[in-house]
């Protein structure tokens, strides 16, 4: 990303710099970003921002014997998933109380649960003042307090992923498998085996994500026609059928046939 910010700042003739933060979002400093006053900050986050969002409930429960009760929880679930069908698992998952309600807050689009963690860190952002900050997130739904509802979502979100890899690349490809294994295995399993403030795959949609923003003190950046031009351009340069990219109030969904995957959307610091 560097390398490519670096070029376009030069053919405009820009004073560029890029400082890459290389820590978890939850353990960053601001004060160590070298933020000088009187320059333009522009803010670029990739698939990120989810960790943060464990509700007040998730960050309240958690205590100095939740790692051990997280293992406990989770070895439970394996060995109940190598015992059991998945069947079995999800009609427990229901007896337990955990099937989605019309009034729970993951039922709703446009609800987001309250999150310490992550309304900090944006109103953190927000005191920095950024002209433009890009946010690229996965667009599913995998935040849900029950078992079923992550399943479902889950299921169909990295089922097209799986499909993208298959038309992307050969199934003996060692990049694949990298992939497949050690990027989206262990995403699946955070999202299924673990719970509370472990759980850091908490993928949302973009609604909810504006809302956040909006909430947050930010102000939507519609992305330029031309913008928009650039991202099919470079889409159609990979050549491989079944991608497609959409806008959505101003936004941009990158999907795998007609199923969202990922969205970008731009925002700046509003007073």
């Amino acid at each position: 990303m560097a390398h490519i910010l670096i070029e376009e700042a030069e053919k405009l003739d820009l004073p560029f710099q890029f400082n890459p933060v290389v820590s978890k979002l939850e353990n960053l400093d601001i004060e160590k970003l070298r933020v000088k006053t009187g320059e333009a900050l522009a803010i670029s986050s990739i698939m990120q921002l989810h960790s943060l969002l464990a509700s007040n409930n998730d960050v309240r429960n958690r205590s100095p014997s939740t790692p051990i009760n997280a293992i406990g929880i989770h070895l439970q679930r394996v060995a109940q998933m190598n015992q059991n069908t998945l069947g079995d698992l999800l009609e427990k998952d229901m007896i337990n109380g955990y099937s989605p309600r019309n009034d729970s807050p993951s039922s709703s689009p446009l609800s987001p649960t309250s999150s310490p963690y992550i309304d900090t860190f944006l109103s953190t952002l927000w005191g920095l003042s950024p002209k433009v900050m890009v946010v690229m997130e996965q667009d599913s739904d995998h935040n849900g307090k029950s078992l079923m509802e992550r399943l479902s979502e889950s299921l169909y979100f990295y089922a097209a992923l799986f499909d993208c890899l298959e038309s992307a690349l050969p199934r003996a490809s060692l990049e694949r498998l990298k992939m497949e294994k050690l990027l989206l295995g262990e995403e699946i399993k955070n999202i299924i085996a673990c719970e509370g403030a472990e759980r850091k795959q908490r993928h949302e949609k973009l609604e909810k994500w504006n809302q956040r923003f909006d909430l947050a003190g930010f102000g939507n950046v519609p992305l330029s026609y031309y913008a928009m031009l650039q991202a099919k351009r470079l889409l159609q340069s990979f050549n491989c059928d079944g991608y497609k990219i959409k806008e959505e109030n101003g936004c941009v969904v990158i999907c795998w046939q007609d199923r969202p995957l990922f969205s970008v959307s731009a925002w700046r610091f509003r007073r």
